[in-house]
């Protein structure tokens, strides 16, 4: 999604899975801590929905993964590289 500022594709794809796919099947599209939203036009990316902080985006991220891991047993990982410490 080229409309809301991101860091890109937040989310690799599976070996055996399209991530995004199980994001959107876990209902978390739309899904939102503080300033950050998961896409509702692509579920792989985590959008700045407005005034996200880098603490919003990264307790989404984690929030995004025990969901998926805990409704589909899949465990997914991140494609962005996160520098730095909070």
């Amino acid at each position: 999604p080229i409309d809301k500022p991101s860091a890109g594709s937040t989310f690799k794809r599976g070996e055996n899975f399209i991530t995004a796919q199980l994001i959107d099947e876990c209902g978390l599209k739309g899904c939102k801590i503080g300033g950050a939203e998961v896409s509702t036009k692509h579920a792989g990316f985590i959008i700045n929905a407005g005034n996200a902080t880098a603490k919003d985006v990264l307790e989404l991220i984690a929030y995004v993964k025990k969901e998926v891991k805990d409704k589909t047993g899949y465990q997914i990982k991140e494609e962005i590289k996160i520098i730095g410490e909070l």
